[in-house]
């Protein structure tokens, strides 16, 4: 197959240390078999304004001088307008611009966080290709085995979403709301099977085919909490899933979550919510690094 290919570059804010972003993609279940690593390279395909295309990122400097080389592959010409939307949402999913000199010169002095700091050092979050995918995930997660989660995303991908092949090796692309958005109301459930999750998934796309992300990444964190909290399915802990995951909201964490609190107990004598106060609006990050790394 014949592609359509632009090769730009992308910076990031140092530190940043592109092989900690492909060693938890690559251990990232969400994501699991939907995109290829290899040689410090990552292959993976998205929907871009409806249009898919492949993106395949290298690191091109060191970590003190961080570029990152993309190639665009599409079987559509790769308009200047999508190209920039192209470079955005992969700029957003690696977190290319989060500086982590703020939160790091905290952790510095935290002798509990200090070692996994060392560890994760340059490591940017890697969130959900897009937030709207975080939502679903959210949904399909909720009160369900990883492992049927994960067939039922496959499921939507398969129905809604388009595969693209690139060296011998199919890409699947998460459909963007509006193509579910579109879809008829019973189709969801049927893909899914089941009912409840399918309607859940149906409103989480009616939702998300109507809003500005720009609102969502950057609007107020109540309004867009608030936001997220009127969607059916969608309730305090997911919402704060998607704005962490999603979005990289980090100005707020899950403090009754059962799985953060277990890798912080094993650290700290102190409570979540002492900790994440000290951390204030780099609580998300030291969240994340903690569970990644902790």
């Amino acid at each position: 197959m014949s592609f359509h290919t632009q090769i730009e570059s992308l910076e990031a804010r140092a530190p940043f240390d592109f092989e900690k972003s492909l060693a938890f993609l690559g251990g990232f279940m969400p994501n699991h078999a939907e995109q290829t690593i290899a040689d410090n390279t990552m292959t993976k395909a998205v929907m871009v304004e409806g249009q898919p295309l492949i993106f395949r990122v290298k690191a091109a400097h060191s970590p003190k001088s961080p570029t990152l080389e993309y190639t665009l592959f599409s079987e559509e010409p790769i308009t200047a307008a999508r190209q920039a939307a192209a470079a955005d949402r992969i700029s957003f999913f690696l977190s290319l611009d989060d500086d982590l000199q703020p939160f790091y010169a905290i952790g510095q002095d935290d002798p509990y966080f200090a070692p996994v700091l060392e560890k994760l050092y340059g490591y940017h979050q890697v969130k959900f290709m897009t937030p709207f995918e975080n939502a679903c995930w959210a949904v399909l997660t909720q009160r369900n085995p990883m492992n049927l989660a994960g067939r039922m995303k496959q499921a939507l991908m398969d129905k809604f979403g388009t595969r693209l092949e690139l060296d011998g090796v199919t890409y699947p692309v998460f459909p963007e709301a509006s193509q579910i958005a579109q879809a008829d109301p019973e189709e969801v459930p049927t893909t899914i099977h089941h009912e409840r999750k399918g309607e859940q998934i149906a409103a989480v796309a009616r939702a998300f085919s109507q809003v500005d992300e720009d609102f969502l990444r950057t609007g107020p964190y109540d309004e867009v909490e608030a936001w997220l909290r009127s969607i059916k399915g969608i309730g305090a802990w997911s919402a704060n899933f998607v704005m962490l995951r999603g979005l990289g909201r980090m100005e707020r964490i899950p403090t009754e979550e059962k799985r953060l609190n277990e890798v912080v107990s094993k650290q700290y004598s102190e409570s979540l919510e002492q900790i994440a106060g000290r951390y204030g609006p780099h609580q998300g990050y030291w969240a994340h690094y903690m569970r990644v790394g902790g």
